[in-house]
Formats: C-alpha cells, sequence, structure tokens
C-alpha cells in the first residue's frame, strides 16, 4: 500500500510540474511516505528527518521536508512538535486520484481499491492513520485497468488493508461474516444490500478484471481469513491469471489471543478456510502475518501458534514482535508484559520453523 501510495503522490507532483531529482541533495522537496506498523518504523522515520536536518543545516535554500503515510495518526499539531525539521503534513487522502501513478515498473502495477479500514483489530493502528474504509469505485479501478493494459503492463496486484470486504464497508460485520461463514451470496431482500446483488463485490470485480486476457497474473493483498468466501475461492479456481500464492494473515493460533486481537475468527475457522483453498485450487501456497508476544500470551498460546504452523506449513511467513502502538486498543487494555527476550525467542523458533525449515537444529557444544 506504501508503494502504491508514493507512485500517487509522484503523480500528484508531475501534473504540478515537478521532475524527480536525481540525488536528495539536489531536491527543492522531500516527501518522506511513513509507516506506523511497529515503532521501530516511526523511529526509522524519524532518525530520517533529523539526518536530513543535519545535511541541510548549513544551506541558506533549505529543501522542503514534507512528512506523510501512517504516521500522521499522531496528528499534525503532535507530529510538528515531535519533528520540528518537518515543513509540512500531508495527509494521503488529499492526494486522490485525479492524476496518472509515476510507475517505474514497466510490467507490473499496483493499484489500490479501498483505503481505511472496518475491522479494528487490537493492536491495530490503521483505522486511525488512514481512517475508516472506504471502496473505489469499480468503474474508476477498471478504467485504470483498462489504461494499464493498453499501456503493456501484463501483471497487476491490487492492495487494500482488506480487499475482500471490498464494496462491504457499509454492511455490518456480524452479518458479513455469518453470510461467509455460510456460504450464502448477498440477498438482495436485506436492506443493507439493496445495492448488491449476487456475488460479494470483491469477486465481481476479479472476474471483470480477468477478462482482459492481457494480464497474465492477477495478485491480491491483503485479506482477512472471515472475508475470505467460497465464492472468492471458486473465482480463483475458475481464474488461472490469478495467482496461486494467497497471502492470508493468521496473527496467532491461539483463539484466546485471537479474541483478545479482535480478528473475529478461531483457528479453526482459519484452518477451514486453508483447507478449502487446497482442495479447490491444485498448487496454491499459502503466505501469512504472525504477532509475537501479543500482551498476555502464555507458553500455551504461543504453542497452539507452533502447532497451527506445523498443520498449515505456511511457505512463507512475516513475523512481527508485538509492539504497542499508542491510540490503539491493546495499548489502552492491555499491559505489554511478555519480555523481549521471550518475544524474541518465540521469533526465532516461527522463523526457523516457517522460513528457514532446512535448518538443521544441533546441541549447542558448551566449551
Amino acid at each position: 500500500m506504501n508503494k502504491s501510495d508514493s507512485e500517487r503522490v509522484a503523480g500528484d507532483y508531475r501534473a504540478r510540474g515537478y521532475v524527480a531529482a536525481k540525488t536528495v541533495d539536489q531536491a527543492d522537496e522531500i516527501v518522506i511516505n511513513t509507516c506506523s506498523i511497529r515503532k521501530s518504523a516511526e523511529d526509522r522515520a524519524r532518525s530520517l528527518v533529523n539526518n536530513l536536518a543535519k545535511k541541510f543545516k548549513q544551506m541558506a535554500d533549505k529543501p522542503k521536508i514534507i512528512l506523510t503515510g501512517c504516521m500522521i495518526h499522531h496528528g499534525e499539531e503532535k507530529l510538528l512538535t515531535m519533528l520540528p525539521y518537518v515543513d509540512e503534513i500531508l495527509p494521503i487522502a488529499e492526494v486522490g486520484f485525479n492524476s496518472a501513478a509515476v510507475r517505474r515498473d514497466k510490467r507490473h502495477a499496483w493499484i489500490p481499491i479501498s483505503s481505511g479500514c472496518n475491522s479494528f483489530c487490537t493492536y491495530c493502528i490503521v483505522p486511525l492513520s488512514r481512517g475508516r474504509e472506504i471502496s473505489r469505485p469499480q468503474k474508476d479501478i477498471l478504467d485504470e485497468v483498462k489504461d494499464l493494459v493498453k499501456r503493456g503492463y501484463s501483471e497487476i496486484t491490487l492492495v487494500g488493508q482488506n480487499v475482500n470486504s471490498y464494496g462491504l464497508e457499509k454492511v455490518g460485520i456480524g452479518l458479513r461474516k455469518l453470510l461467509m461463514r455460510q456460504n450464502l451470496t448477498l440477498p438482495s431482500n436485506v436492506s443493507q444490500y439493496k445495492r448488491i446483488k449476487g456475488k460479494p463485490p470483491f469477486v465481481q470485480l476479479l472476474e471483470k478484471i480477468c477478462q482482459y486476457k492481457q494480464i497474465a497474473k492477477l495478485r491480491f493483498m491483503s485479506s482477512n481469513p472471515w472475508d475470505f468466501s467460497d465464492a472468492l475461492i471458486d473465482c480463483i479456481a475458475r481464474h488461472p491469471q490469478i495467482d496461486r500464492f494467497i497471502h492470508l494473515p493468521v496473527q496467532s493460533g491461539s483463539n484466546r489471543t485471537l479474541s483478545r486481537m479482535n480478528r473475529g475468527y478461531t483457528w479453526q475457522d482459519y484452518l477451514q478456510v486453508v483447507n478449502q483453498l487446497r482442495q479447490k485450487i491444485p498448487g496454491v501456497t499459502l503466505g501469512t502475518d504472525i504477532i509475537v508476544g501479543f500482551p498476555g500470551e502464555t507458553e500455551r498460546d504461543f504453542a497452539a501458534t507452533v502447532a497451527l504452523a506445523k498443520k498449515v506449513k505456511w511457505q512463507v511467513a512475516f513475523v512481527a514482535r508485538y509492539s504497542p502502538r499508542p491510540g490503539t486498543a491493546s495499548y489502552r487494555l492491555y499491559p505489554d508484559n511478555v519480555a523481549a527476550v521471550v518475544k524474541k525467542q518465540r521469533w526465532q523458533i516461527l522463523e526457523n520453523l516457517i522460513n528457514q525449515p532446512h535448518l538443521v537444529h544441533r546441541p549447542k557444544v558448551i566449551k
């Protein structure tokens, strides 16, 4: 999502007559697109701003430093206090889609289909940094796809905080979960669904994009397991253009931890989706996200995650050590009571199990 946003920012600048500087020393304006998923990401952004300020300290005509991205959740007043060398705050929502994105890759394109998120996982800052979920109009997305095809693009990745909830932001989450789990299509006689007929909107979007046979590979990220409907699985199975690698974040294998995270599913629900994917889509491979050391995570909770990893056998996992984010529900409700050394140990265990399965574990030799 951040890469896609940076392309849009570059497009907005180009539309206003700017050209990209070859080096930072030649720039009139420097835009820093920030991430807030973990504290370490924000620390790197702060360090970059401070280093730039030192670099240009003696210059009479200093470049303007502009901050955008997820750190906006702090609010402009607090950000300018935290980072006094920043000259301007640019909310990404103000960039919009009026100008064509500047894409360095001439074969593959990122296309944002929604912004924000309505899931409100307790550890996540996204609803604060990017706001509530808003889906782009389907016509705008398809027009962008059509233009990319004309320009010779053959690979597309649809991006959003939860792509498979595309078009459903005005539908109650409880009813959505019930419909997805019972394998029902969206009924037109229920008031919330009057403007949504038949298959989930994301499935409808995928099917229309797949009509462009010039697109050899269609990917999407990221997905919430409880929104991964049978209709979506069937759509992937029918269209070989859709990538057979599915990134499906689980976050934990412990139902107690999943509940405290407000993820909306159990590990049994997750495993059911995995089994359906493997039954209906030959050759499917799976990736995931996992957080270790979430507040209150016990040895038993972590053991449940390890057990699920052995069942699912993900091809890759992005394993993160829990980082408290001010403003989130978990920061407010749960003390960060898992020691850093324990988080690191649990991270290493999953790294070895999932991402480095070739490692041979030998007992340590005491000299």
